[in-house]
C-alpha cells in the first residue's frame, strides 16, 4: 500500500500543495490530471523525494519513504520518468538500458525488448538519433530496468504523435498486467489516459477537487467543470 497523508509542498512561501491524501494498494493505476501549475508535477516529486515534503508523510506497506535522496527511493522500488526524453543522447540505446539497470543488473533486458520490440532492433543505434516516440520508448525501458513496484510518469504523451500515444499506453498497460507495477499517471490527454487507469484525481490549485473511478470521470460529460 503507498499512502500519502496530509501532505503539503512548497516552493518558499508559495505552497503548492495542501492537504494530499491517497492511498493505493500494489498494482493500482491512477490517473492525475490538472490545469498547467496545479501542482501536479510536485506531487510526482514528493513522491520519488526529489521535493521535499512542508508536512504530511509519504509510506510504502508502512515504511516512510525518504526525502531528499531520488537513489534511495528508487532503490525501494518507486521509478519516475519525468517529463521530456529523458536518455543519454550520444549513448546505444543497449547502453542507455545497460546504465539504468546498474543498480540491480541487466537481466531485465530481455524482457524490455520484448515490450519494445523498436528498442531490440535498434540496439546499437545513438538514442539522440531517434524520433521522440521511441525516445520516450527508451526512457520508459530504462525506468522498467529498475525492476519498479511503481511507475511514476509525468506527461508520457507529451508532443507524441496519436499514433505514438497510444502504442505508449498500450505498453503501460501491459506493463501493469504482466509484472504488477503500480502506474501514477500525470498527463494533459484526459481521454488517453482515463482507458489506461482504474482511478483518477483531479488537483486545482494545489487540493484534489475529484478522486474516484477512472469511468466515472470518463462518463462525466461536463468533465471540463474541474478544470
Amino acid at each position: 500500500m503507498l499512502e500519502i497523508r496530509n501532505l503539503m509542498a512548497r516552493y518558499g512561501s508559495l505552497t503548492v500543495l495542501h492537504d494530499i491524501s491517497l492511498a493505493l494498494p500494489d498494482g493500482a493505476t491512477l490517473g492525475i490530471f490538472g490545469h498547467n501549475g496545479a501542482g501536479k508535477t510536485t506531487l510526482l516529486k514528493c513522491l520519488v523525494g526529489a521535493h521535499r515534503r512542508a508536512a504530511g508523510t509519504v509510506t510504502w506497506n508502512g515504511e516512510a519513504l525518504p526525502e531528499g535522496d531520488v537513489p534511495a527511493v528508487v532503490a525501494r522500488g518507486i521509478a519516475f520518468v519525468p517529463q521530456g526524453h529523458n536518455v543519454f543522447p550520444t549513448l546505444t540505446v543497449e547502453q542507455n538500458l545497460t546504465i539504468a539497470g546498474l543498480p540491480v543488473g541487466s537481466d531485465f533486458l530481455p524482457e524490455v525488448f520484448k515490450l519494445f520490440p523498436v528498442l531490440d532492433g535498434r540496439r546499437a543505434q545513438r538514442a539522440g538519433s531517434m524520433s521522440g516516440g521511441e525516445q520516450q520508448m527508451l526512457a520508459l525501458g530504462m525506468a522498467l530496468m529498475t525492476k519498479p513496484k511503481w511507475l511514476l510518469l509525468d506527461e508520457p504523451s507529451t508532443g507524441l504523435a496519436p499514433v505514438i500515444v497510444r502504442n505508449v499506453m498500450d505498453r503501460l498497460r501491459e506493463v501493469n498486467a504482466r509484472y504488477g507495477t503500480g502506474l501514477i499517471v500525470v498527463e494533459q490527454n484526459v481521454p488517453a489516459t482515463l482507458k489506461l487507469v482504474n482511478t483518477a484525481i483531479i488537483i486545482k490549485s494545489g487540493g484534489i477537487v475529484f478522486d474516484g473511478a477512472a469511468q466515472e470521470l470518463n462518463d462525466n460529460m461536463d468533465l471540463w467543470k474541474w478544470f
